[in-house]
């Protein structure tokens, strides 16, 4: 294993953060795999995850096995780890300018889309390399002016070249579900059986460049850019991966998920090992554009009738709202028949905000998809 060192653009007198990065395998040698943690700083299962797949990868890489390179970084966010108010760590978005720290990352495919259009050919793997070189360049060519812009500029540059690009999360409550590109289901379909998800939520813009996200989109806007002219390649499956909820923190689960990554990994051939049999697929994806929040329409204690991983029918009721003052009790109904995949982990609703999550098959939304 080699361990690097990435320092961020120094925010004050005498601090300075860095990023650490491990690094499995041999570059060049097979396809690249890159996985991270905790880029939203207060989601820890991921953390934990990577620290159970860690001896995993080793005794892989000490017996020869590993067929390409593997990336982790165990924790991808050093500054939302720093920040805490009044005991609690507030890790989703920067005290400094109110942004979270999951968006906002390099839209590569208009930046270098015209300078690919004279040098593309009939070759898709040489597409793939012309394309993963304008990237780099691009990268080469930013300057990052914050510490934010710095610790972004450092997990893109390690993450833009990836063959597969896992970004561990989790929700407040929630069963294992996934976020990835509607072009990349296929590419995805084992994983999300090996790692047994509820739902897997799929769209090609969800909204504010997520890093999942970003990293995939370059591939199937160039191919759309492109479509009858030059054959361009999905070349990176980025999934966002939802380890459950923020107190699903336990050897177990985590042993459990490294096992399922890494049966994974000797799927797509990047651990020379017996290929696992595929699970079965608990449910299938669902467009992204078909989830449903349910919000509450008033303030007051929740209490909830239905649990996650439930499958649930319009009409359905989902949690109470309680105004002990009034003495009245509002009931939220879901409008969408699918699987309830997350729900808020707090017990008191101020009007307008999200409690739960069902995945339907219809789509009905456009703009954002995304929470905040």
């Amino acid at each position: 294993m080699n361990i690097q060192q990435h320092p961020l653009l120094s925010p004050s007198i005498g601090t300075q953060r860095q990023l650490i990065s491990l690094h499995y395998g041999q570059p060049g040698r097979g396809e690249k795999v890159y996985l991270q943690a905790s880029l939203h700083a207060d989601e820890l299962p991921g953390m934990l995850v990577l620290h159970h797949l860690r001896p995993l990868l080793a005794q892989a890489e000490a017996a020869g096995r590993i067929q390409g390179e593997i990336v982790v970084v165990p924790y991808a966010n050093p500054i939302g780890l720093s920040q805490s108010l009044l005991h609690d760590q507030m890790g989703r978005f920067e005290f400094n300018t109110g942004e979270n720290f999951n968006r906002y990352y390099t839209d590569f495919a208009p930046a270098i889309q015209a300078g690919l259009a004279g040098k593309l050919t009939q070759d898709a793997k040489h597409n793939t390399h012309l394309i993963r070189e304008a990237m780099q360049q691009l990268l080469q060519t930013r300057q990052p002016t914050t510490e934010l812009e710095s610790l972004r500029h450092v997990l893109m540059s390690l993450a833009f070249d990836a063959d597969v690009v896992l970004d561990l999360h989790c929700d407040c409550e929630a069963v294992l579900h996934l976020y990835t590109g509607t072009p990349l289901w296929p590419q995805c379909e084992p994983l999300a059986r090996y790692l047994g998800a509820h739902a897997t939520l799929l769209a090609t813009e969800s909204g504010g460049q997520p890093f999942d996200e970003a990293c995939g989109q370059t591939w199937w806007k160039l191919a759309k850019a492109f479509a009858g002219q030059f054959p361009i390649e999905m070349a990176c499956l980025s999934v966002t991966i939802e380890l459950r909820g923020e107190r699903d923190v336990n050897h177990t689960l985590a042993q459990q998920d490294a096992a399922a990554l890494y049966a994974f990994l000797c799927h797509r051939g990047v651990i020379d090992e017996p290929v696992p049999v595929l699970p079965p697929l608990l449910h299938p994806a669902t467009p992204l554009a078909g989830s449903d929040s349910l919000i509450a329409p008033c303030a007051g204690a929740v209490v909830f009738h239905r649990d996650v991983g439930d499958i649930i029918a319009a009409g359905d009721a989902i949690f109470d709202v309680v105004n002990p003052l009034q003495g009245e009790v509002v009931t939220v109904t879901s409008q969408t028949a699918g699987v309830l995949y997350a729900r808020e982990n707090r017990r008191y609703a101020t009007a307008g905000m999200s409690f739960a999550k069902v995945a339907g098959q219809v789509p009905f939304k456009t703009g954002n998809l995304l929470s905040a």
